[in-house]
């Protein structure tokens, strides 16, 4: 059983002590391949040594995250776009739109999407969306600017039906599902219910949103076989062909991985 962590930030302080060990975790437990997207200039070298430590496992993407985006936004983007030049990555992302934390800065955040979407265009590259309190103004770029070109991952998906049928629409996209389809309170399970498998890819985003039974501490790659069995439960299917399908799913996103 194959396994792929579409999300995860392996590059973080939270792996500092342990990260080898956690990546053979995540190997005995089917998790061969773990896509790592950029946060913002200060974790770059994290990044791309952890990627360089561990070639066969994980995968790096280059992009800056609605969080880190200021007034200063343009600057940071000139340098994490020069990157693309320096070796190869697999996305554009993460990027998006995040109107929970803080909106000081939402037409700049809607600034720095709309250009890491058309890098992903150019580049031929998929793009990985963060979008947490702004799916309306989310799709309403990726509306605008979607052509055959474009594809890539809503991450973290935990809206209503009718959301993800706006995301089906699009054809191009996938839906990340992590941890939060395995909380009692989340109505994922029941929106997922309506959706097909073949729009799905597996992610933890550790270390966040761990899954149930170890909500509450730190997230890691191993733990993604604790949702594909939450979905083998959703879809009343073995856990062996949820592997299957989502594997093959991320496959179209992101290709051969070489």
């Amino acid at each position: 059983m194959q396994l792929i962590d579409t999300h995860t930030h392996l590059f973080l302080p939270e792996f500092d002590t342990d990260k080898a060990d956690m990546m053979q975790r995540a190997i005995d437990k089917g998790v061969s391949k773990c896509f790592l997207p950029n946060i913002d200039v200060t974790t770059i070298s994290e990044l791309v040594k952890t990627c360089d430590e561990l070639p066969s496992n994980c995968f790096p993407m280059m992009g800056l995250h609605p969080c880190s985006v200021d007034a200063n936004y343009k600057e940071q983007l000139i340098e994490i776009k020069d990157w693309f030049s320096k070796r190869k990555f697999y996305g554009v992302g993460e990027t998006g739109i995040d109107l929970y934390h803080d909106t000081t800065y939402i037409e700049e955040q809607k600034l720095s999407f709309r250009a890491q979407v058309e890098w992903a265009k150019e580049m031929n590259l998929p793009i990985i969306i963060h979008c947490r309190n702004s799916f309306s103004e989310v799709i309403e770029i990726i509306t605008e600017l979607h052509d055959k070109r474009l594809k890539g991952i809503f991450h973290c998906f935990t809206g209503t039906i009718e959301e993800a049928k706006e995301i089906m629409d699009l054809e191009s996209f996938k839906m990340g599902i992590g941890g939060v389809v395995t909380y009692k309170k989340s109505i994922l399970s029941e929106v997922l219910s309506k959706v097909p498998l073949s729009y799905l890819v597996l992610e933890t985003d550790s270390p966040y949103l761990t899954p149930v039974p170890f909500r509450g501490k730190r997230n890691e790659s191993s733990y993604l076989s604790f949702i594909a069995e939450k979905l083998s439960e959703i879809y009343q299917m073995p856990i062996e062909k949820i592997a299957d399908v989502t594997t093959q799913n991320a496959m179209e996103v992101f290709g051969q991985f070489n």
